[in-house]
């Protein structure tokens, strides 16, 4: 009985101190705000590393906050509804420039995902003679999205001003509808609506800004204050996120799995073959390749310093900022670095299975 009894005393002394490690263990996490826009093929490392539990090994808890664009992101951060995340470049300089926001990062190379998309008819008219089918023409598009930046590098591309069309801001699943019930010709958009309106409107993608010669990084992005108080944690994001990644790259086809159902959570349905388009034409960026990007030779501007002193011009040339910001004020390799000088998280960054 005495046996017995201590057995059991040893059973529940053992289960307590389980529960209080376990308590322990969830108490360690440290929370994390992140946002991103649903649906989108540079959000989808968010997803999978919740999946495979990757936050966790570095010790933080995400939480997830979602928009449909990202102005009203970068809006959402004067209220520090979230810590970091992820956006379209055009959204991270204006998030610099009245908020503060840091740019720590780069999602994917986007140039050949936004541009200027067209009904089968506007299609036809753009083959003849691709200025007379844009001239005077409305064109439905997200003010200050990188597709807006795409869609007037193609005007440029055929000569034609901003002026010489009609611009119509519309949120992007309007866009979509626009088209679908033939209420709009011609329309700035991203991915994967672009492949949504291909599929299922017949529409299609008439001038990229990869043809445009437009290069429109993603960004990663860390509220300004945030970031100065918890560099650790910034850099665990960071490390995470290329560990996704990777581990993207080196497994397409578990990846298309995860992908359709992450899309399909944020209300997008796009066939197979769009998917696998996703990968082919949206590069990423290793740590090391970022750490490149980023890297400065003498005075002159780093390459993604470069990418976005041309963003940024372009947004003083369409009113949404006063001056052109610099680039080396908000753009920063910083946290990168800090991934890198720690092996844990250099390990983690740079794991592709």
């Amino acid at each position: 009985m005495k046996v017995t009894r201590l057995a059991a005393a040893l059973s529940i002394g053992f289960g307590l101190a389980l529960g209080a490690a376990n308590v322990a263990s969830a108490q360690a996490l440290t929370p994390i705000k992140i946002s991103y826009q649903p649906s989108l093929y540079w959000a989808l490392p968010f997803h999978v590393a919740s999946e495979k539990g990757w936050w966790k090994e570095v010790g933080l808890a995400p939480e997830f906050s979602t928009f449909p664009a990202g102005v009203p992101q970068i809006a959402a951060s004067a209220a520090g509804s979230w810590d970091v995340g992820g956006t379209g470049s055009v959204p991270a300089v204006l998030g610099h420039v009245r908020f503060g926001i840091k740019t720590i990062g780069l999602t994917n190379d986007e140039s050949a995902a936004n541009g200027l998309v067209g009904s089968g008819k506007a299609a036809a008219e753009f083959a003849k003679d691709p200025a007379a089918a844009l001239k005077g023409k409305t064109i439905t598009l997200t003010q200050n999205s990188t597709a807006d930046y795409a869609v007037q590098a193609c005007l440029k591309k055929y000569g034609l001003k901003k002026a010489d069309v009609v611009m119509k801001n519309m949120g992007q699943a309007e866009i979509i509808s626009a088209l679908s019930s033939n209420n709009s010709d011609l329309a700035g958009m991203w991915a994967p609506n672009t492949y949504t309106v291909e599929e299922k409107a017949g529409a299609k993608m008439l001038c990229s800004g990869k043809d445009s010669g437009a290069f429109v990084p993603g960004a990663l992005i860390a509220r300004g204050d945030y970031a100065k108080q918890n560099p650790e944690n910034v850099a665990k994001f960071l490390a995470v996120f290329l560990r996704a990644q990777a581990w993207m790259n080196a497994n397409r086809a578990e990846s298309v799995r995860m992908m359709k159902d992450f899309y399909a959570k944020g209300g997008v349905s796009i066939s197979e073959a769009a998917m696998n388009k996703e990968f082919d034409s949206r590069p990423t960026y290793s740590l090391q390749q970022q750490l490149a990007a980023l890297d400065r030779k003498g005075a002159q501007a780093s390459q993604m310093e470069a990418w976005f002193n041309d963003l940024s011009a372009f947004m003083r040339d369409t009113g949404a900022v006063q001056q052109v910001p610099n680039a080396a004020d908000f753009v920063t390799g910083e946290y990168l670095q800090r991934v890198q000088a720690d092996p844990k998280l250099r390990a983690m960054a740079t794991a592709g299975k």
